[in-house]
């Protein structure tokens, strides 16, 4: 069991479990709203609160568990509005189906049984099987629905820079969804409703990039084992595995899974980068353009003279880095860029202009910041033969909350998943550099050659409704 926060242990395991995973509990006259949205870095706060973020990253994160029972009626009152079971019926009127949008399951005999209909959810049978079958809804995407988590996890995409999903898991009393698992995300927990039994694990081998969804092999005695209650947030990191059921005698229980960091490795940014930082010295090291050996491509292994030939290209490559070469991730910063949530606006309309056209005299400021990004690339409308570099301002303000984490189905859907923003000539970049790094920039300094440049930049991300103009 997690032990409170002062109790001083009392055994070799206590002593182990209490620097394993903390137990945070407030005091219930706490006073203030539940979550503060000013700014990304507050909604953070306020979620883990009283754990501090510093705290928070230097003991916790991609390291160990942590449990925070808050303790509060508010909280635990707003936590149930995110989202309930009775919220299924209005959302099922919506086009909802089994496999993409809702699974059916429960865990029999150390198992995962899933037990999805064909087609589309109706409500009234949905909730007959879950009293009668006793198997746990698992709502994928909720923030598709629940204006309060586009809300949460908009921020939350600016805080981490990396997508944020969430599911919703609604188990009858007594009873499973899902066997023993881990995942390759870091996780929040959220009780909504109910109660839920959680046990945790330490794995018995070590977990690699490939995740199990059934680590029987790699589980021993549970390291945690605990009730959360609504208003409770558990987080742990990537690899724990974990299980829950709900108590019998009870209610059924509602949790939310809040997940991030999904292939957001250096593995995976070493992918992204190394093609163009080779790319990039190819051009000026005549070495990386000489041949292959003879038949190098038929051998089954390489020789000892190729593999320190290419360590000795490796090592060139760190010695450029080390030196203040410049390293350009693509891939990564589109992919993210492309399919996070567009920002969370209540009644107002994101892509409506702020203030008249703008002219030479005027100053601008950049608007969403934090849903847009600059990027150096290949001429994606040029030629094999003739491709300059050029800048891409990406932004997501018209991405598709409906799509949210969920992929694409064909080669229409596809077409709409394309990143939205524009593209400027390599002499922009200074200029649009100025509005990225400042606050609020007269048209007039921008870094260009000529006014008429410098108002077309300016029209041009007013028109995508980028900067406001004072």
């Amino acid at each position: 069991m997690l032990k409170n926060v002062g109790r001083r242990p009392e055994s070799e395991s206590e002593r182990e479990d209490a620097d394993t995973c903390k137990r945070v509990k407030l005091d219930p006259n706490v006073s203030g709203s539940v979550l503060d949205f000013k700014s990304p870095a507050s909604l953070f706060e306020s979620l883990i609160s009283p754990i501090g973020s510093k705290e928070f990253f230097s003991e916790y994160w991609e390291q160990k568990p942590l449990l925070i029972q808050k303790n509060n009626p508010s909280v635990a009152a707003y936590y149930q509005s995110l989202f309930k079971f009775d919220d299924l019926k209005e959302i099922c009127r919506n086009d909802v189906f089994y496999g993409r949008d809702v699974n059916f399951c429960r865990c029999i005999s150390g198992k995962k049984k899933v037990l999805n209909k064909d087609g589309k959810v109706n409500y009234t049978q949905l909730k007959k099987d879950f009293e009668q079958k006793k198997a746990t809804i698992q709502f994928h995407q909720p923030q598709r629905f629940k204006d309060e988590l586009w809300k949460i996890q908009e921020k939350l995409e600016c805080f981490f820079g990396s997508l944020v999903g969430s599911n919703v898991y609604i188990t009858p009393e007594g009873s499973q969804g899902l066997p023993p698992h881990y995942d390759d995300v870091e996780v929040f927990i959220l009780q909504l409703e109910g109660e839920k039994h959680w046990r945790l694990y330490k794995p018995t081998k070590p977990l690699a990039r490939e995740y199990s969804t059934e680590p029987e092999d790699r589980i021993g005695n549970p390291t945690h084992e605990f009730i959360l209650k609504p208003g409770d947030l558990l987080y742990f990191p990537r690899g724990t595995i974990h299980q829950a059921d709900t108590p019998t005698g009870g209610s059924h229980s509602t949790h939310i899974t809040i997940s991030t960091y999904q292939n957001n490795t250096w593995g995976d940014y070493l992918l992204d980068v190394i093609p163009w930082l080779v790319y990039d010295t190819m051009k000026e090291d005549i070495e990386l353009s000489r041949g292959l050996p003879r038949q190098y491509l038929m051998q089954m292994s390489s020789s000892a003279d190729s593999a320190r030939k290419l360590s000795e290209f490796l090592r060139g490559l760190a010695d450029q880095l080390e030196n203040g070469r410049e390293t350009r991730s693509s891939e990564m910063r589109k992919d993210f860029i492309l399919n996070r949530l567009p920002p969370y606006m209540g009644n107002t309309d994101c892509l409506t202009q702020a203030g008249n056209l703008p002219k030479l005299n005027d100053q601008i400021k950049l608007r969403f910041k934090d849903h847009t990004m600059i990027l150096v690339e290949l001429d994606q409308e040029g030629t094999d033969e003739s491709r300059d570099m050029m800048v891409y301002v990406y932004h997501s303000l018209k991405n598709s909350r409906e799509n949210h984490m969920m992929g694409a189905e064909d080669n229409e859907e596809e077409e709409s998943f394309r990143a939205h923003g524009l593209r400027f000539s390599w002499s922009h970049l200074e200029a649009l550099k100025q509005l990225w790094t400042g606050d609020t920039v007269p048209v007039n300094d921008l870094k260009l050659d000529s006014d008429k440049a410098k108002e077309n930049l300016a029209l041009c991300l007013w028109t995508e409704n980028l900067i406001e103009v004072s």
